[in-house]
């Protein structure tokens, strides 16, 4: 474990932020009928995929930022982070390509479709706070981890892994199918049904079991 925690260390997190944007049964099924309506007429067949862009980096600690007239929303989300590049790896072989993880503050304003996740909603400065990565030998029952928010001190949701559509082995398969995961990057596996919108001078907490958890104090733009 000491060994896999020293290469861990060098793993920079500084690669590409990818997102899945559907990846909890409980949220999928909230959303299913809107899928067969017109413009889709049709379920997702594939990892629905959206980007974090550099700006959105953040760190445990330091504020985030909401626009006066927006409402921001608490996203918790574990990250996968891709300790060997690969492409095209096979599910059986995926997680040998993994690091570790990290439990991820996912912030975005409300989304009015989830094929097309929009920019404006998930790039904005600061909204992706990412914890420190636990090696992933160190995590035991991956596929069956609590994930939790709290406003103030106060639990305001709570989902586990166990309800995810895709785990981490199968999305790195479909997505290796067509695009290199390279050493840094990281993969947010999705978060659970109700997202909790969060208010200037709210402390927000996300923690994921085994994982540990990220802080930080929401501020009103130009405070």
């Amino acid at each position: 474990r000491e060994s896999q925690m020293s290469e861990l260390n060098k793993i920079s997190m500084d690669g590409n932020i990818f997102g899945i944007a559907l990846n909890y049964k409980c949220l999928y099924e909230k959303l299913q009928a809107q899928f067969n309506e017109k413009p889709y007429v049709n379920e997702p067949k594939k990892p629905v995929l959206f980007i974090k862009t550099p700006n959105t980096r953040n760190q445990s600690g330091n504020p985030v930022v909401k626009q006066n007239d927006d409402i921001l929303q608490a996203g918790p989300a574990l990250g996968i982070v891709i300790g060997k590049s690969t492409s095209r790896v096979s599910e059986n072989d995926a997680l040998a390509h993994v690091a570790g993880f990290v439990t991820v503050n996912e912030l975005s304003l409300p989304e009015d479709s989830y094929y097309r996740p929009a920019i404006k909603a998930k790039c904005q400065d600061g909204f992706c706070v990412l914890g420190t990565p636990v090696a992933a030998d160190a995590v035991t029952d991956l596929n069956n981890l609590t994930l939790r928010v709290y406003v103030n001190s106060e639990l305001k949701q709570e989902g586990t892994t166990a309800n995810w559509i895709r785990t981490p082995a199968q999305i790195i398969e479909e997505i290796s199918e067509y695009m290199p995961l390279n050493e840094g990057d990281i993969i947010l596996t999705g978060t659970p049904y109700g997202r909790v919108d969060v208010q200037a001078g709210d402390e927000v907490r996300v923690e994921i079991d085994q994982l540990g958890s990220v802080t930080n104090t929401i501020q009103e733009e130009g405070n």
